[in-house]
């Protein structure tokens, strides 16, 4: 299967660079590029990538704001790309509905396994990562009145790896602690993101917390 992306920088050479990068990938076409987020949301209206890399700061339309309509108006996944790492920019990135969060310069082999991991339905964080910032987040209060997602859904197996997602377990991890096979974590996986309406891993880490299924910190 061939990934299909379209890369969105206001500037002309690191998107060119990033786009030269994925294009050299045997499964990855590069299918458009934009320099701002309005062109980026065209791009992907037209094209229908897998996955669009936003700029954080671009002119007319942030990559967050971007995201935020890509993300509503289809299943493509947003990888957001900044020189900035502050907090503030990851909390705001992730309820835009993006998939994951890299600093411009990450290595070229991270830019290209981050865009295979995101298609697979991964987040690009780290669990310690993203479990440290959603409770960061939950604990200052941000998520306060936020709409949880009905867990009643779920049967006991389902809510139980839930928990063990938002504390930032790995498939292999969970597996572990529930003694059941990876094969059948990944379709308790599936469950949880189908009948919550989660994107992706991520997703289901803020969706823990928000739920008060894990308290911030715990």
């Amino acid at each position: 299967m061939t990934i299909r992306v379209v890369v969105a920088d206001d500037q002309e050479l690191v998107r060119s660079g990033f786009a030269m990068i994925l294009s050299a990938q045997p499964d990855i076409e590069v299918v458009a590029e934009a320099g701002d987020g309005a062109e980026a949301v065209a791009a992907v209206r037209r094209h229908a990538p897998d996955v669009v890399l936003l700029d954080i700061r671009m002119p007319r339309m942030d990559g967050i704001e971007a995201a935020r309509t890509i993300c509503a108006e289809s299943g493509c996944k947003a990888v957001m790309l900044t020189t900035f790492d502050q907090d503030d920019y990851v909390y705001e990135a992730l309820h835009a509905g993006a998939s994951g969060f890299l600093l411009k310069d990450v290595r070229r082999d991270d830019l290209v396994h981050a865009v295979r991991v995101v298609v697979a339905g991964d987040s690009l964080l780290a669990p310690s990562v993203a479990r440290r910032l959603v409770a960061d987040f939950t604990s200052r209060g941000q998520a306060a009145g936020t709409a949880a997602p009905a867990l009643g859904a779920l049967t006991a197996r389902e809510r139980e790896t839930l928990v063990l997602l938002g504390r930032g377990l790995s498939n292999a991890e969970i597996a572990a602690e529930l003694v059941v096979s990876e094969h059948t974590v990944k379709t308790h996986v599936s469950n949880v993101l189908s009948k919550l309406g989660l994107r992706d891993r991520i997703q289901a880490v803020i969706c823990a917390y928000e739920t008060g299924l894990i308290a911030p910190g715990g």
